[in-house]
């Protein structure tokens, strides 16, 4: 790496001035976020839930009694805790409880069915969960622990419903009123290298992986968000707007423990549905709505995003997936204010590439790394050989947010981190400012008769079409030409368009073997729960197809 064009790392002089080249890690618990903010912003509110709301002093006093509650039941440090809850209060309050103990917190979709939240049961070895009464059976089917404790959402909306019928497993609220103030055990000095956190990985390139992230490496990633924002960041009076999901790590820190610090009121939405999102901006003005790329997409295909009130909204995000440059000018000339994009992944605790707030503005690019941060791109064959400024290969990451590996998959976590590098599969390219640009995840890529194609650059071409909500290309197989390019296309309400149209409209703006050669109309494009397209499934339902269809027989149309 001596002659390494990354090693005097030119991002650095593209900092805003306010940020440091270097963040020191902090060494103390993630509970200490909450006694933080607690002593700072006591009578503010932390969460607004359905109109109800908790300020920071009571969610540490209920997190102090929860904690209490279990570790008289037995949880102990290191010992594994799963929450199964979509976005409500009872989330950062079993998280910090959680924390409180030294114990893991094992983030749980609640979306998952029986036989998924089983192989995660049986993978962090649970001694117990938290979740609803309406996951209770899904929870039970599962293989749940003995300790399963219960609680509803109504709990927490104004109307204060009473504790479900917890039917043999302990209920949430009961457990925090019972619990008196006792003492608990002190925390260690520097638990940085201790595990917080097992979030497993989506799944979208094979079996679903435990990362395991450090009270270190998740408390050193917020703080580099923390001096990345400080300077537009007024404390104890912004407003967040949370419909990221909370079990995810770009909620859990971008969203919670961002929101915790900073003394943010977290308005918490449980799953995203467009009316419910444009009625709170329009109700609640948030001055801080981060996203992913289909949410943003949404938001400009309805008829009311121009008259909700999405001017007030001064800082917008996107993470999780590319986020093409059309829905960026699209959705600034809406707002007026800037769509800035990120990288991440699971195994970053969250964040590691992001946009400068005053820096060059590049749309499309993701920005630059973050302090602390050092990127490389690497050959595809080896990668071993760092690549020229401006050639393509795959990103390398190495940094003090880095997971310390997989929990109990010795090879995985070697195969994924070497030589102190966290290798993302993930194909990208650095400018000569130190701007880096996603391409695209190496198991995405199409192999054209040799030629590869990007499934990402198809994507831009496909939303510039005026008629098209959502769209995903993915390769299908050809008998001659090994795969040749599918488009799975959402039409915008109102529109019409045929197959042949929006081929048409990409042959003129693609060259023959990335144009697609056949277009497919869907209803809704399958999505994770954090709102990224899913292209491993749409690969899955073209296996499906007939034999016709996957050889590039005439295309599916629908006016």
């Amino acid at each position: 790496m001596a002659d390494s064009p990354y090693l005097a790392r030119p991002w650095l002089k593209h900092y805003d001035f306010w940020v440091p080249a270097e963040v020191r890690q902090p060494h103390g618990a993630l509970y200490q976020i909450l006694q933080i903010a607690a002593s700072q912003y006591a009578s503010r509110p932390a969460t607004h839930f359905h109109g109800a709301e908790l300020t920071f002093w009571q969610i540490k006093q209920q997190v102090d009694r929860l904690a209490a509650a279990l570790h008289r039941r037995g949880i102990r440090a290191a010992d594994r805790v799963g929450i199964m809850l979509p976005n409500c209060p009872q989330y950062p309050i079993s998280f910090f409880a959680i924390a409180r103990l030294g114990a893991i917190v094992v983030n749980i979709n609640p979306l998952y069915t029986a036989p998924e939240v089983a192989r995660v049961i049986e993978d962090s070895g649970l001694c117990a969960m938290v979740t609803l009464d309406t996951l209770a059976s899904t929870a039970r089917a599962a293989g749940a622990p003995p300790m399963l404790i219960l609680s509803t959402l109504a709990e927490y909306k104004p109307e204060c419903a009473p504790s479900p019928d917890a039917r043999g497993a302990l209920a949430f609220t009961r457990l925090i009123a019972e619990s008196g103030d006792e003492t608990l055990p002190r925390l260690p000095g520097d638990c940085s290298g201790e595990v917080a956190v097992l979030t497993y990985t989506g799944g979208t390139t094979g079996v679903p992986k435990g990362a395991m992230l450090t009270h270190g490496s998740i408390y050193v990633n917020m703080l580099q968000s923390v001096v990345w924002g400080q300077y537009f960041t007024r404390r104890g009076e912004e407003r967040l707007l949370l419909v990221l999901p909370l079990f995810h790590v770009y909620g859990m820190t971008v969203g919670m423990l961002l929101s915790f610090w900073n003394g943010t009121l977290m308005i918490l939405m449980e799953k995203y549905n467009p009316d419910q999102l444009l009625d709170a901006v329009e109700r609640l003005r948030p001055t801080f709505l981060p996203g992913v790329p289909t949410m943003f997409q949404s938001i400009l295909n309805h008829p009311r995003a121009a008259t909700c009130g999405l001017e007030h909204v001064k800082s917008f995000n996107s993470g999780a997936a590319p986020l093409a440059v059309e829905t960026i000018d699209r959705f600034e000339r809406l707002s007026g204010a800037m769509l800035r994009e990120g990288y991440g992944m699971t195994e970053l605790s969250c964040s590691a590439i992001t946009t400068p707030l005053l820096g060059i503005r590049k749309p499309g690019s993701i920005g630059v790394p973050m302090p602390s941060t050092w990127v490389r791109i690497v050959d595809l064959e080896t990668a071993t050989q760092d690549v020229p400024v401006g050639e393509e290969g795959e990103l390398l990451v190495r940094g003090p947010q880095m997971m310390s590996g997989y929990w109990r998959k010795p090879e995985e976590t070697a195969n994924t981190i070497r030589d102190g590098w966290l290798h993302t599969g993930d194909i990208a390219r650095m400018d000569q400012d130190g701007y880096f640009y996603i391409v695209q995840r190496k198991k995405d890529m199409i192999n054209v008769g040799g030629f590869k194609v990007f499934p990402t650059e198809v994507d831009e071409v496909l939303y510039a079409h005026p008629a098209v909500a959502e769209a995903a290309a993915v390769g299908i197989p050809h008998p001659y030409r090994g795969e040749v390019v599918k488009a799975y296309v959402v039409l915008r309400a109102g529109s019409s368009a045929s197959a042949a149209e929006i081929l048409e409209f990409c042959g003129t703006r693609l060259a023959k073997f990335k144009a697609p050669a056949e277009i497919e109309f869907l209803d809704s494009l399958p999505k994770s729960a954090v709102g990224k397209i899913l292209r491993k499934e749409l690969r899955r339902r073209a296996d499906m197809d007939s034999p016709e269809q996957a050889h590039g027989h005439p295309a599916t149309e629908r006016e």
